[in-house]
C-alpha cells in the first residue's frame, strides 16, 4: 500500500510540478514577476518530494490523509517559489479533504480542528497583518483538519512546529545577514512542514 501511495504521490507530482509552473511571483506593486525561471525538469525534486510526502503519510496514518499530502506539498512548493497560496487550491481543498478524512470516523474533529487552527491564524493576521497573509490563514484551516483528524495533541504539535520552523529560518537569515528584521519570505512551507513531521511522527 504504501508503495502504491509513493507511486500516487509521483505521478501527482507532475501535475504539482505544472501547478508550480502557472503562478508567477508578485512584485511590490501587485504585477506578475518576469522571466520567472519554470521548475526545472530534471532533477525530478517536485516529483520525488510530493511521493515521499505521500509515502510517508501514507506508512504512519494512512491513505485517507494522501490527499493533504499532495495537496500540501502543492502549497508549499507554490508559496516558495511565488509567496502566494493560491485561493484556487486552497478553498476547494476544503471539500475534498473532508471526503478524504470522512472514512476515518473523525471529521467532527477534524472539522472543529480547521476553525480552531484558522481562527488562532485569523488572530494572528488581525494583530499583525504586516507578518501574515491570509493565505497563512486558509491554509491553517487545512493543517488543522489534518492533524486534529488524528488528536488534538497533534492540532497543537503541528501548529507549534510551524511557527517554531518559521522562527527559525527567520534567525537564520539574520545570522547569515541575507535579510533583516523586516525581511518577509513565505511562511506556509514551514507551517506545511510543521504539520508532515507531526504527521509523519504520530505513532
Amino acid at each position: 500500500m504504501v508503495a502504491l501511495m509513493a507511486l500516487i504521490g509521483l505521478v501527482c507530482g507532475r501535475a504539482v510540478r505544472a501547478l508550480a509552473d502557472s503562478y508567477d511571483p508578485y512584485d511590490s506593486n501587485g504585477f506578475r514577476g518576469e522571466g520567472v525561471m519554470p521548475v526545472p525538469a530534471w532533477p525530478p525534486a517536485v516529483e520525488v518530494l510530493t511521493a515521499a510526502v505521500a509515502a510517508l503519510v501514507a506508512w504512519r496514518i494512512g491513505p485517507p490523509y494522501v490527499c493533504f499530502a499532495v495537496i500540501g506539498t502543492a502549497l508549499a512548493v507554490i508559496d516558495w517559489r511565488t509567496c502566494l497560496l493560491p485561493d484556487a487550491i486552497t478553498l476547494p481543498a476544503y471539500p475534498i479533504m473532508a471526503l478524504a478524512l470522512l472514512p476515518t470516523g473523525e471529521l467532527p474533529r477534524a472539522l472543529a480542528g480547521g476553525a480552531a487552527l484558522a481562527a488562532a491564524y485569523g488572530l494572528l493576521w488581525f494583530l499583525r497583518p504586516d507578518a501574515m497573509g491570509l493565505g497563512d490563514v486558509k491554509l491553517a484551516g487545512l493543517i488543522g483538519m489534518a492533524s486534529a483528524a488524528l488528536s488534538w495533541q497533534a492540532l497543537i504539535v503541528a501548529a507549534v512546529c510551524g511557527q517554531l520552523l518559521g522562527a527559525v529560518y527567520g534567525v537564520a537569515l539574520l545570522l547569515t545577514r541575507r535579510g533583516t528584521r523586516h525581511t518577509e519570505f513565505p511562511f506556509g512551507p514551514f507551517m506545511l512542514l510543521g504539520a508532515f513531521a507531526t504527521l509523519g511522527l504520530t505513532w
